[in-house]
């Protein structure tokens, strides 16, 4: 009997151990993309739906972590809505969260959202949630079930120049054939890529207010760089520039620089080739960072 009691001791005290390792990722000042998708159902009606919400995590008070939900959309079917007001609450530090506020489709017409999800499973660079909850929209409620994606975040590599500080310079490459929408490339100089359709070297980046960053032109033809706000379900006019970051023209085999002094969540995009983005998380106490990879690459 004391055999057993000893063996489950020690059971529970591991299974302590792997909760921490578990959660590692998720602490206050973080930038993170929940990604996911699954369907919205009423009696009536089953409906397929998507989440893709990109969050900045904020203060944490015990094992409770507050978030903003900075941009994203969530799809019921064919209908977009964007995040207006919402906040999301990391439990038991990451084990649970909790979303909750409004969305707003294209006619400003806002719509309410309650979802809860639990941890399923983890890996090193993600986490996967269930989510349950509703989605309320006038006189409909829906149901939803959604299987999610929350990745995890890592350190990259910088590429230090002479006149730049090398913990506030990155260099991101315009990938050659860029230009043709579908073209799949792969950055030779980036030891995580695969072979997929990738316009940039890195797509995806998180990053301190005052980062400077330089920007390559590798393709055959010119390019140029806005930030905007996506228009989503426009496919003609996906972006309307907010006029913090415009390039002007970027030739062939020349670079150009940009700072973002601003904190916040910035979509990257060419004006002339919109298939062509990059999603920036600006926000202070955090390191230069790429989404969605192994901790291990490039340390």
């Amino acid at each position: 009997m004391k055999n057993l009691i000893g063996l489950f001791a020690l059971l529970v005290i591991l299974s302590g151990f792997s909760f921490l390792d578990v959660f590692s990722e998720i602490m206050p000042n973080n930038a993170l993309i929940l990604e996911g998708s699954g369907f919205a159902v009423t009696e009536e009606i089953i409906r397929i739906s998507e989440i893709d919400l990109a969050m900045s995590t904020k203060q944490q008070s015990g094992s409770t972590i507050s978030s903003t939900v900075e941009d994203g959309f969530i799809t019921l079917d064919d209908d977009d809505f964007l995040a207006t007001e919402l906040q999301a609450t990391f439990l038991r530090e990451g084990k649970y969260i909790r979303i909750n506020g409004n969305v707003e489709n294209e006619l400003g017409d806002n719509t309410s959202i309650r979802f809860f999800g639990k941890l399923v499973e983890e890996s090193k660079s993600a986490s996967v949630y269930s989510f349950t909850g509703r989605i309320t929209t006038g006189s409909d409620s829906y149901k939803i079930i959604y299987t999610a994606k929350l990745s995890t975040l890592s350190k990259i590599e910088s590429i230090p120049t002479k006149s730049e500080i090398p913990d506030k310079q990155l260099t991101i490459h315009i990938l050659r054939g860029s230009s043709s929408q579908g073209v799949a490339s792969s950055y030779i100089g980036d030891a995580s890529a695969s072979f997929s359709l990738k316009y940039f070297s890195q797509d995806r980046i998180s990053i301190n207010p005052g980062t400077t960053i330089t920007i390559i032109n590798d393709d055959i033809v010119s390019h140029s760089i806005l930030s905007g706000k996506e228009n989503y379900g426009d496919r003609y006019n996906q972006f309307t520039p907010d006029n913090r970051i415009s390039t002007g023209k970027i030739l062939p085999g020349k670079s150009v620089t940009i700072k973002f002094n601003e904190a916040g969540f910035y979509r990257l995009y060419d004006p002339e080739y919109q298939w062509m983005k990059i999603i920036a998380y600006v926000f202070p106490n955090i390191d230069n960072i790429i989404l969605g990879q192994s901790k291990n690459l490039g340390n």
